[in-house]
C-alpha cells in the first residue's frame, strides 16, 4: 500500500478555496442586496412603489406540510437505522415543527375569514 502524502502547497490552496468561495459569494449577496436596495428606494422617490403582499396563510400551509413530511420520513430513517437516540432529534424537531405550523393554520382566527381581499 502506498502512503500518499500532500504537500504544503497543496494543503494551502485545499484550505483557502472555501474561504474564497465564502468571501465571493458573501460579496455577491451584498451587492444584490444593495442593489435591491437602491431600486426600491427609487421606486419610492417616483411613486411607483408597491409592496409585495405576503400571504401567511398559505405560507404557513406550505411549510407545515412539507416540514411534517420531511420529519416524518426523517424520523422514520433514523429510527430504523440508529433506533432510539439523540440521532432521532434530526427527524423528530422538523416534524413537530411542521405539525405546529399546521395548528396555527387551523387556529388562527385571522385565517377564519373566507373573503378574498
Amino acid at each position: 500500500m502506498q502512503n500518499s502524502v500532500t504537500s504544503a502547497g497543496a494543503q494551502v490552496v485545499l484550505a483557502v478555496i472555501p474561504i474564497v468561495g465564502i468571501v465571493i459569494g458573501g460579496i455577491i449577496i451584498f451587492f444584490y442586496l444593495l442593489w435591491h436596495h437602491h431600486e426600491i428606494k427609487l421606486q419610492i422617490r417616483t411613486g411607483g412603489y408597491k409592496p409585495a403582499k405576503f400571504d401567511l396563510k398559505t405560507f404557513s400551509l406550505l411549510v407545515g406540510l412539507l416540514l411534517t413530511g420531511t420529519g416524518f420520513v426523517l424520523t422514520l430513517f433514523f429510527l430504523l437505522m440508529a433506533g432510539l437516540g439523540y440521532a432521532l432529534l434530526g427527524g423528530v424537531i422538523p416534524l413537530m415543527l411542521g405539525l405546529c405550523m399546521l395548528v396555527f393554520y387551523k387556529v388562527n382566527p385571522d385565517f377564519r375569514n373566507t373573503n378574498a381581499d
